[in-house]
């Protein structure tokens, strides 16, 4: 059975990205030391992303997510994970001509739960990885999270894109693991239904 899996930098303010976001500064402005964990890793960072690596099955975003790195080709000819499948939460699909990677990418327009079941029917029993902070907390709301993977960097933003604003309700946690570097605390946290 895959599990629904959101896997997040963020600042030690809350942060996942700073003030700003464009196609030119995808973080915000301040917003790289976020990811310095993936730029500058330590064997710790590295073993984790092959472990993220090796369960992934499929992702879900949300169409700001996709916007901000196709406008610009960020991706090249696949997705964030090469030719992993990516569902794209959206309330309008765009014209198929204008898809960049149409065998990666499928734009979901029924809402979170039909984009989280069909995300899972491609991840073969592999994680789903969600992506960004709006499709987590959709996530999250309507009972589909199983896990949580905070990539805690040792900065403080002081504005942005937070990860928990927009809940709806009180949610309880399980801490499953912890890694840590000098770029980031690594938390993991089951999702307690």
């Amino acid at each position: 059975m895959s599990k629904v899996v959101s896997g997040i930098s963020m600042s030690l303010d809350g942060f996942v990205a700073g003030p700003n976001v464009s196609r030119e500064q995808q973080l915000g402005d301040g917003g790289l030391p976020l990811h310095q964990w993936l730029h500058q890793p330590d064997p710790r960072d590295i073993a984790l992303l092959d472990e993220m690596r090796a369960g992934l099955g499929s992702i879900l975003m949300g169409r700001v997510s996709y916007e901000l790195a196709e406008g610009d080709g960020g991706w090249g000819d696949g997705g964030p994970a090469g030719p992993t499948p990516c569902f794209v939460l959206t309330h309008k699909a765009p014209d198929p001509e204008t898809v960049r990677a149409p065998s990666v990418f499928t734009f979901v327009t029924d809402g979170i739960h039909g984009a989280v079941a069909q995300a899972k029917a491609a991840a073969g029993g592999k994680a789903v990885a969600v992506h960004g902070a709006s499709t987590t907390q959709q996530c999250l709301a309507a009972g589909l999270l199983d896990e949580i993977q905070i990539h805690l960097a040792p900065v403080l933003l002081g504005g942005g894109t937070r990860l928990f604003d927009h809940l709806g309700g009180q949610y309880r946690l399980e801490r499953t693991k912890v890694i840590e570097t000098p770029n980031a605390t690594h938390l993991r946290f089951s999702v307690i239904r």
